[in-house]
């Protein structure tokens, strides 16, 4: 059977509505996705093709995605699976995980966080959005604003803000490692601050976002990109 050219996706979820909405999302990236209800319609698309990726529901009206992973997984055990849930509970995470699941996505989520999943688990490139594009890592401006329009501090706090960096990026990815979402917003809460102060506008951009979804690891990997952004961009 040839590669198709763009990945297929098996996506099960129940609620028409979230099932449109992860459709349209993966489609985005693009890929080829094929939409099932139920475990008994999944297994029939499972098991009469081949898939890159399969996006499961934790729980399904005649069964539970693990069960679903785990008859699939006896003819191909190979495919990468991600569990949605809307639980966002760190033990329904865990017993997910241990079933047999790479990610956990936790409902609702922005479709730029499932596509982001996808890719990094299937390694594909990630293209950067005409936002992200648009957005520079630094902004004088705004620093000047910032602090009254003394721009003659800007640098000092910059070369500052960059030193203190890692340590803030320790916190946060500890904290999300725990599932603590409240020590991660704090953090995260924290570092948006400095970042209004120098002028880090890329970077403020993804905490915010890391804020909204603190559970998410995609969001937690475009936050991690963003820091090395800023920090390339401030020598």
């Amino acid at each position: 059977m040839k590669n198709s050219p763009v990945p297929r996706v098996l996506l099960v979820e129940d609620d028409p509505v979230t099932r449109a909405f992860l459709t349209a999302a993966v489609e985005a990236m693009p890929a080829q996705v094929d939409g099932a209800d139920s475990l008994a319609a999944a297994l029939a698309l499972g098991d009469a093709h081949d898939y890159q990726l399969w996006l499961f529901d934790a729980n399904l009206p005649d069964g539970s995605g693990s069960d679903l992973l785990a008859r699939l997984r006896m003819r191909h055990p190979r495919t990468l699976a991600v569990a949605h849930t809307a639980t966002g509970e760190s033990e329904v995470r865990e017993r997910l995980i241990a079933s047999g699941f790479c990610e956990v996505l936790v409902k609702p989520l922005p479709a730029s966080a499932v596509r982001a999943t996808i890719r990094r688990l299937l390694v594909l490139p990630e293209p950067e959005s005409a936002a992200e594009a648009s957005t520079p890592a630094w902004d004088d401006d705004s620093a000047a604003r910032a602090l009254n329009g003394n721009r003659t501090h800007i640098a000092t706090l910059r070369g500052l803000f960059v030193q203190e960096l890692p340590n803030a990026r320790h916190a946060i990815r500890s904290a999300h490692q725990l599932g603590n979402v409240d020590a991660v917003r704090a953090e995260l809460h924290k570092l948006r601050a400095s970042c209004g102060f120098v002028g880090a506008v890329r970077l403020a951009q993804a905490v915010q976002e890391l804020q909204a979804q603190p559970d998410s690891a995609a969001l937690l990997a475009r936050f991690e990109s963003a820091a090395d952004e800023t920090v390339r961009s401030a020598g």
